[in-house]
Order: C-alpha cells, then structure tokens, then sequence
C-alpha cells in the first residue's frame, strides 16, 4: 500500500462513500417529490435528471467541506482521528435508514455533524468542539433556514397569485408544469452544492487523520470526483418512501406550489453553499412546502405529517450523535 494508505482509512472512505450513496437515495425527494407529484416529470426521467444535476452542482465549491473538515471540532492524527471519523458515519448511516424506513424526511446533513459531535465528544471530550463553528455555521442555519423556507414560499406564492389572477387555473398550471422542469433541475443542482460536499469534508479530516494531507489541505480533485459520482449514484437509486410523504402527504400540491417551493428551498441552499454553511436541504424544501401550502388557506399543511417532520428534525443531531458514541465504544475496543 502507498506511504499512509491503511486498512483502516480505507474503511473510513468506504464508509464515507455508503453514507454519500444513502444520502442521495434518502434525499432524492428532496429534488423531484413535487414535480412528480403535480406529474410535471416521469418519475424515471426525474431522477435521471436529479443525478445529473447532483453531480454538476456537486463541483461548484469547497466551502461547506471545509467548513465540515476544520470547523466544527478538532480530531487527533492518526488511528484516533479515523476511529471518531467511522464512528460519525456510522451514527449518520444509522439515522438514516431508520428515518428512511420509516418514510420520514430527515436531514442527512445534521445526521452527519450530529454523529461527529457525538464521536468527538465520546472521545476526547466537550473541550474539542469548536463552539463558535457550531453556532454560527451549523445552529444558526438549522434554525434559519427553514424559517425562511416558509416565509419566502408563502411570499413568493402571493406574488405569483397577484401576478397571475387573471389567469385560468388549468392554463397556469400548465405552464407552471412546464417550468418546474427548470425548479426541478435547479434543486437538484444546489442540493448537490452543499449535500456532496459534507462527504468531501469528512473524506478529507480521515485523510488528515491517516497524515495523507496536511491539516491546511484543499479538497483533493479525486475526493470531490468520488462524493459527486456516489451521491448522483444514490440519487439514481431513488427514495420512493420519502417521496411520497413529501409530494402527496404533506400538502396536495399543484404544478405552481410545486415551482414556488422548489426554487425557493434551492436559493436559500445556494446562498448558504457560498457561505460554507451545511444547512440541510430536506429542512428547507420542507418548510418550503409549508409555506406555499398555507398560502392557499392554512388547513390546507396536513400538520400532523408536518409535526412527525419536525420531531425528526429535532431528534436528529441528538439521535446520530447517541449512535455515534456508542459506535466509537465499540470501534475503539476492536480496531
């Protein structure tokens, strides 16, 4: 094996892939749930276009690796480092599947930081969090995001409703079913911005863990290459329970719901892409859906759907980071 390449490492990477393929599978609704269901796209020609789509946004930027490589805790070198690595995937890849059996749309970027913290915490202690990264970079998101989810798709279907009052309601269909192709599309891509890269920081802290890269290192071409191609491959896959709930269970939603609320969630992930902020997109295109539902009237949010939505989202951390602990327990006494 190459100078540094271990057996270890190479089990870190192997796990960082499987949680970039779940990611793309479980947040696969996340980008085509709406226009499936207002019949704007086949499902078989959305998620060929959602993985493209991933995989292009996926190499638009750093900025969220980084911020998942250096700017949430300190990890020690060597064995120690990868073993808090594994340990947060494992708690990542757990929540993951249990959400997505159950059909709930989580995030599986705060599934990610959730375990990190948790493995980081179960091994060295409070002490190497890095409080200020948390807080501005992670917690402040969390809680903003899907507040503006809401409100700017609230707003913005009040806009389109004015603008098009006149309008028959079949014919403003038919348009709006036409362009959320192009919301569609512009989902995916900025899903692929900011998801994608949160396996490039956690690819890139096991390679500064192993004294593969040093602990300033941009994020290797190969490693953006690799996350790109599992998350589009997962993407392909498909995540029909999540899409169900988020397209048909949540609110019933028509072809100009659906492009409201997708290029809204897709905006508000992009900025916070350029930021290197890792917000999670199922958060925001689900509030998102809110937001453009109580538009209409606002019994029109199916909110006990949209209440087990939120329990998820905050169980999340907590819950990864509890599995993620327990996993560096026992990774600690094997490898």
């Amino acid at each position: 094996m190459p100078d540094g390449v271990t057996l270890l490492l190479i089990l870190v990477l192997a796990l960082a892939v499987l949680f970039d393929y779940v990611n793309g599978f479980h947040d696969t609704a996340n980008a085509i749930a709406t226009s499936v269901s207002t019949r704007a796209l086949r499902p078989d020609h959305a998620i060929l276009m959602s993985a493209t789509a991933n995989f292009v946004g996926a190499l638009t930027g750093t900025a969220v690796a980084k911020t998942i490589s250096s700017g949430i805790a300190s990890t020690p070198d060597g064995d120690a480092g990868q073993i808090i690595v594994a340990a947060a995937l494992v708690g990542a890849i757990a929540w993951d599947l249990i959400t997505w059996r159950l059909g709930i749309p989580s995030s599986s970027s705060h599934a990610l930081i959730g375990g990190l913290i948790g493995a980081v915490i179960a091994a060295s202690g409070t002490g190497a969090l890095k409080i200020d990264g948390i807080i501005g970079k992670v917690l402040v998101p969390l809680v903003s995001s899907p507040i503006l989810g809401v409100a700017i798709g609230f707003g913005l279907m009040v806009v389109l409703f004015n603008v098009f009052r006149s309008v028959h309601p079949r014919k403003l269909n038919d348009r709006f079913r036409r362009l959320q192709v192009l919301s569609a599309a512009y989902m995916a891509f900025s899903h692929g911005s900011n998801d994608a890269q949160k396996t490039m920081g956690i690819m890139t802290l096991a390679l500064i863990a192993g004294g593969i890269l040093p602990h300033d290192a941009k994020i290797p071409l190969w490693v953006i290459l690799l996350a790109a191609s599992a998350i589009s491959l997962g993407t392909a896959a498909g995540g029909w329970r999540i899409i169900r709930t988020m397209g048909q269970r949540v609110v019933k939603l028509d072809p100009v719901h659906g492009f409201a609320a997708e290029t809204t969630a897709a905006t508000i992930i992009l900025g916070a892409s350029s930021f290197g902020m890792p917000v999670s997109t199922t958060h925001v295109i689900s509030s998102a859906i809110m937001g453009v539902g109580s538009s209409d009237r606002f019994s029109a949010v199916r909110w006990g759907v949209a209440g087990n939505i939120v329990i998820a989202w905050i169980l999340t951390i907590p819950a990864s980071g509890a599995v993620a602990w327990l996993a560096w327990e026992f990774l600690s006494r094997v490898l």
